[in-house]
């Protein structure tokens, strides 16, 4: 059995914070990828962007997702970490990958400036059609698809616990 679970899912989608309350709730360990790109390059993800493009951001996220070998531990990655076809099979060799699929009108609600937060995206391209290019993505990679409509962080936890016992 797959001793790791892997959250991917939009920005704003709640990976970070479910999994946080998820590794809680099943005493593993947490991992935030962007946060380890983040201490790996010195930078905020923002300013990786800023400095070199999607390409840059998306190399340092796909170095960190190949090299990641950890056991019993949740793993939130970043938005564009299904962009990375050798990082996520070196996620799924170990993990149970959870697409937490939420709404473009909650997760318009929920992001603020995307520039701000880091976003791997084209030039003036909207958090619409990220979303639509990006789903199938989620989809390919997912062994559970949760709908997140109008679901509590808690009650999404429990899901997912519940569907890797």
């Amino acid at each position: 059995m797959k001793s790791n679970i892997v959250l991917i899912g939009m920005p704003g989608s709640g990976k970070s914070t479910v999994g946080v309350l998820l590794a809680k709730h099943l005493a593993k360990d947490f991992v935030d990828t962007d946060v380890v790109i983040q201490r790996r390059q010195g930078k905020t993800l923002a300013h990786l962007l800023q400095e070199g493009g999607p390409q840059r951001l998306m190399a340092a996220e796909a170095e960190v997702l190949n090299s990641l070998q950890v056991e019993s531990h949740v793993i939130a990655t970043g938005g564009s970490a299904v962009y990375s076809a050798a990082g996520m099979r070196n996620l799924a060799a170990n993990g149970f990958v959870v697409f937490l699929d939420v709404p473009l009108a909650t997760l318009i609600d929920r992001l603020g400036d995307l520039g701000e937060r880091g976003v791997v995206r084209e030039p003036g391209e909207s958090l619409e059609s990220l979303f639509n290019a990006r789903r199938p993505l989620y989809e390919q990679y997912a062994d559970m698809k949760l709908d997140c409509s109008g679901l509590t962080q808690q009650q999404i936890v429990e899901l997912i616990a519940t569907a890797c016992e």
